[in-house]
Order: C-alpha cells, then structure tokens, then sequence
C-alpha cells in the first residue's frame, strides 16, 4: 500500500524525513522534491563498469540549461531524505515527463533505511531547457512486510552530493585510494567542498 499525502506528514519527523520541507510540495500521494543547482557529466566515450569513470560538474545557472539528447546527466534533489519501515520510490513528475525529460533511468526504487540526497540519472527525448529548483520529481512511500534489515551500504548511504556509479567497487575494480576519492568526490577536486 501507499502512503496518502496526509500519512506522508503523519509520519515526518519518525519514518520520514524529508530536509527541508515544504507543505504546499504534499501531493495526494507523494511529495514533490526539487532540482539542485548542479550536474555531472562523463567525460568517458565509453562507460567502463569495472572503473570509475570520469566526470565534469556542470553548473545549471539562474536562467536555465539546455539538456541534449543522447547524453547522459547525473543530478541530485535539493532535499535530503531518510526513509525506516517504508520503501521509498521516486518518479518523474508528469508535467516533466510530457517535456520528454526522464528523471531516473532505471533506479527510482530506493530501500528501507536510505539516507541521503537522491542522483538522478537524466535524459532528454530532445532539447529541454532545466532550471535550478524546479520540482522535478515525487517521492512516494509504500508500506513492507516482514522482517526489515536497513539499507547501510557503502556506496551511497549518507551521501552528501551526487553519486556517480560506484559498479566497480562489486566487480572488483580499481579500489585504489585516488580511484575512491574520485567517486566520493563526485568529480570535485580534492580540497573543494561539495555545494
């Protein structure tokens, strides 16, 4: 079952926390959660699974960016969540969908006990223009049964900006510390602190 928009704040502050908040972003049966200022990019002509792959930070400026198609975008939400006893999901919203922008390419479900910030793999049908802040996608949460075991990887629990793929830390792939830094980084160069 999922939660009516009226048990989605029912249950802020013990099983949901969203950060921050707004209560005019309740829908009937989500909540809306919006566009950070920033996206990383794959510098890479060719995605390796087994390395992590190179990025650049893109910055989505004030008066918009056009997305093009057959290039992929990793963004995050403006807001941090962290979901017990619920599955969260994320979907596109439909006025975004009907614009020919998908927010997530394959990894809308989240799981039991995730904290963080969610990354959006993006991609446009055709030319889009984005902006900063825009609601661009609905949290729902469905209710489980059965015993719960917390999500508690280390890959992207408590993330703190966008997450490229970390694939190759579970195909046994460059670990190195540099190839880490990189990954946690989220492109940055050391020293720079995350937006």
């Amino acid at each position: 079952m999922i939660l009516s928009g009226h048990e989605i704040k029912q249950q802020l502050g013990e099983n949901i926390h969203i950060d921050p908040f707004d209560d005019k972003r309740v829908n009937p049966n989500s909540y809306n959660l919006s566009l950070h200022d920033e996206l990383l990019v794959y510098e890479e002509v060719v995605l390796d699974m087994r390395k992590s792959n190179r990025v650049a930070r893109v910055q989505i400026p004030e008066e918009g960016l056009v997305l093009t198609p057959n290039q992929l975008y990793l963004g995050r939400t403006v807001e941090r969540t962290e979901t017990h006893n619920l599955v969260p999901m994320i979907e596109g919203r439909s006025s975004i969908g009907r614009l020919g922008l998908f927010v997530h390419v394959t990894a809308g479900f989240g799981d039991v006990g995730f904290v963080g910030y969610w990354t959006l793999e993006m991609f446009a049908v055709q030319p889009v223009k984005i902006y900063p802040n825009v609601p661009i996608c609905q949290i729902f949460f469905h209710q489980i049964t059965g015993a719960i075991t917390e999500y508690s990887s280390d890959k992207y629990q408590h993330n703190r900006d966008i997450q490229p793929s970390m694939m190759f830390q579970e195909l046994g792939g460059d670990t190195s510390d540099e190839q880490l830094e990189l990954a946690f980084s989220g492109g940055r160069k050391a020293g720079q602190p995350p937006r």
